[in-house]
Parts: C-alpha cells; sequence; structure tokens
C-alpha cells in the first residue's frame, strides 16, 4: 500500500465511521477509550499531563490532528492562546471541531506530515494519537517539521503509541485472567461482557464500512535515535491500554483506588511510566540560542 492508499484510508475512516455521533452522545471513535465513571478522574487527569507543557500566553496553538477536540481537557488546551489552529486530514473532524472552539478557531485542511506553514510561527503545539497513523518515515519528517514550526522558546507535547509496552505485556496474564472472569460472570446473567460486544460491532462495522486505520508505531529507541531536537522528553502520558482498563477495573474492587495509586507512581516516576507504559507523552522545546 503507498503512503497516498494509508492517508486516504485514514481520511475516509475518520470522515465516514471514527467521527460519526452515535446512539449514546459520543464519537465512534470514543470506542477506542474508556469512558466509565470507575475511569473518569484518572483519564481527565491524564489529559491534563498536556497543559503543563505549554507556555503561555501565545497568539496560535497548533493542534495537530485535532479530530473534533472530542473531550472537555482538550478544550482547556486553548486557555490563554488567541487562536486555536486546528488541522487535520478530515473535513468532518474539522467541522465538529468548529462547533466546539467557534470564532476561536482556525481550521486547515492539510497532512500533518506536511505543514502549510511558515517557521517558528507557533506559540505551543498539541498533537494526540495523530502520528501513529503515518507510516514510519512520515513520523519522523511530521516531528521535524512540527519542531520547524514551532516558535523560539516555546514546547510542543506530543501523545502517540508505542508498538508494545513492556508494562502491559507484563500484565498481560491478568487482562486475560479478568477477561475470562468478565466473560464467565457475563455468561451466567446473560449478557455479553463488553469485550466480546465490541469485538462484535467492530465485525458489523467491517461489513458496512471501512473501520479501521493504518498504525505503525515505534519505540523509545527509535524516537531518539531519529530526531534531532533539542530538550526532547520521553514521559508518561498514560501508562495502561485501555483493554486493562475495561478488563481489570471495576468499582466492586476498588478501580478508583488503584488507579489512583497509579497516578501518583505515574506522577513520582514519569520517565520510567513513559517509556515503558502504553502512551508516552513527547515534550520537546525549541531553544532560542
Amino acid at each position: 500500500m503507498s503512503d497516498f492508499e494509508i492517508k486516504q484510508q485514514v481520511r475516509n475512516f475518520y470522515d465516514q465511521v471514527g467521527w460519526q455521533i452515535v446512539s449514546d452522545g459520543f464519537y465512534q471513535n470514543a470506542r477506542y477509550e474508556d469512558l466509565r465513571s470507575v475511569s473518569k478522574d484518572y483519564i481527565w487527569k491524564c489529559h491534563m499531563r498536556i497543559n503543563r507543557h505549554l507556555s503561555r500566553p501565545g497568539k496560535y496553538l497548533l493542534d495537530a490532528g485535532c479530530g473534533p477536540i472530542q473531550y472537555p481537557a482538550y478544550l482547556t488546551y486553548s486557555d490563554g492562546f488567541q487562536f486555536r489552529v486546528c488541522l487535520d486530514i478530515s473535513i468532518v473532524a474539522l467541522k465538529e471541531a468548529r462547533k466546539r472552539i467557534g470564532e476561536k478557531g482556525l481550521f486547515v485542511v492539510a497532512d500533518v506530515a506536511h505543514l502549510p506553514f511558515c517557521s517558528n510561527v507557533m506559540d505551543g503545539i498539541v498533537s494526540l494519537h495523530t502520528l501513529h497513523h503515518l507510516p514510519l518515515s512520515d513520523q519522523k519528517t511530521a516531528y521535524q517539521d512540527l519542531y520547524r514550526v514551532l516558535a523560539l522558546g516555546k514546547s510542543a507535547a506530543v501523545v502517540n503509541g508505542w508498538t508494545e509496552s513492556k508494562l502491559m505485556n507484563q500484565w498481560q496474564w491478568l487482562v486475560r485472567l479478568m477477561e475470562g472472569v468478565g466473560g464467565f460472570v457475563a455468561k451466567i446473567r446473560g449478557k455479553k461482557p463488553a469485550e466480546i460486544t465490541l469485538i462484535n460491532n467492530k465485525k458489523t462495522d467491517e461489513k458496512r464500512k471501512p473501520t479501521g486505520t493504518f498504525v505503525e508505531k515505534l519505540d523509545a529507541n527509535w524516537l531518539r535515535q531519529e530526531l534531532h531536537v533539542q530538550d526532547l522528553q520521553i514521559l508518561v502520558w498514560r501508562s495502561v491500554s485501555v483493554r486493562f482498563l475495561r478488563a481489570v477495573i471495576h468499582s466492586i474492587s476498588g478501580g478508583k483506588l488503584w488507579l489512583s495509586i497509579l497516578y501518583k507512581l505515574e506522577e513520582k516516576y514519569p520517565k520510567y511510566f513513559g517509556e515503558r507504559g502504553q502512551y508516552p507523552l513527547i515534550v520537546f522545546r525549541k531553544s532560542i540560542s
């Protein structure tokens, strides 16, 4: 599959499926997130980590691969900036984003790996769950282009996903065990467990429209070797996967308490959990010198 075909596949998925609102009021793409009440506080605090790494005030905040700005925490990234420059390959996403930020937004249909902006113009950059949809060669180009458009003395925060998480690999046995227990309990109650329902829904969608997107992720070693940017940090955004949350974290077993402990550990050891967890927060700053 060519790079053009890959990007077209991503565009088609989000235009036709990912950014369509379903019956519960959430976007179809929200099935890739854990929106249960037991995980709500933890998810919110992970989303809010982005704000620590944005230099305010500023004129332009670039949101590279903005999507519809679908979660409340995402709206807070605009605070302290005059304009939020929303860039996405999906026109549907930009239309939805406009509903949320209105006149504060500037909306651009473009490829995140080939930014149509002058150098040193953005006072801040955020990009969440976007770059891993690119071929690995284009991921490198995208990082370099983000660095190019970033203003001197300002910083960027990028959330991506490792190809494999060492932490999640270590706890895979627990996930499988809890999924088995959940399936057994659901069978007794005559209901389908959430994970099976998700899979069945995905199969149904696949018969109707394109539901997947190209994903080629990376690891910390690749990032350090290929990205020649100053002040690069690999921190934690969230260390556990959605599958882990849905399988292991439940109210009946003190899920909120366990997530509170996990968050405190992530805060104390951000680099450890950033490199070994599921979702790293990649921060780089453009030096004035």
